[in-house]
């Protein structure tokens, strides 16, 4: 999804195999040159992830290769599930301290709401603390926790800043909005039977993978 180049110092980018590029053979120095001069077209190329052709920039069609084993499904859950108790605090606090929560009276019994007020508030810190975080490390606290971290497929790079954008915006607006328990099971539990990624729809939607850091 990401537009932008992950910069050259990030340590979690792959790198092209060593000698890609290098002359092999006779002629111009491609690895397709015959001993005689002539050229041989190179081998075909197959897909990968989304229909991107395979192989491309030196890195093998199979996008995990070189990249750290895929996250456990459940352990990222339970990071979902600390960050989420995390930032609901700090949701819980601010509606409270500018009033923004409904309460209702129904005769001896007091229910709580949510207002719209309270929905906004909830969207936007959850999404700023998804994409701030995974922007600039690819973990949030709960994934740093439990030692995974979120990569772009392609290249195995922390997501940009839009990426990571793309990726809070498809788990969290939902949330906040219309169907939290519903969405999040959905969203995050779709990795739970995604082959071979082991992706929730907002990986989808942002071309992300969850791998583990130790």
């Amino acid at each position: 999804m990401s537009t932008e180049p992950p910069p050259e110092d990030d340590p979690f980018r792959k790198q092209p195999p060593s000698g890609q590029g290098e002359g092999q053979g006779s002629g111009s120095g491609s690895p397709y040159d015959t001993p005689y001069g002539g050229s041989q077209p190179p081998p075909p190329s197959y897909g990968g992830p989304y229909g991107a052709a395979g192989g491309e920039g030196g890195f093998p069609a199979d996008p995990l290769a070189g990249m750290p084993p895929l996250a456990d499904s459940g352990k990222r859950t339970l990071a979902r599930i600390i960050d989420m108790i995390l930032v609901g605090i700090v949701v819980v606090l601010l509606t409270w301290a500018f009033g923004v929560s409904e309460y209702q009276m129904h005769g001896n019994r007091i229910s709580a709401g949510r207002s719209l007020a309270q929905s906004v508030i909830a969207a936007v810190l959850f999404v700023a603390y998804d994409t701030l975080l995974i922007a600039k490390t690819g973990q949030t606290l709960g994934k740093k926790w439990l030692g995974m971290r979120v990569a772009n497929l392609d290249n195995g790079a922390t997501p940009s800043a839009q990426t990571s954008l793309v990726r809070a915006l498809v788990l969290w607006l939902p949330f906040a909005f219309c169907c939290a328990c519903v969405w999040t099971i959905i969203c995050g539990g779709w990795s739970f039977f995604d082959k071979p990624y082991k992706q929730g729809l907002h990986d989808k939607a942002a071309k992300t993978v969850v791998v583990t850091t130790n």
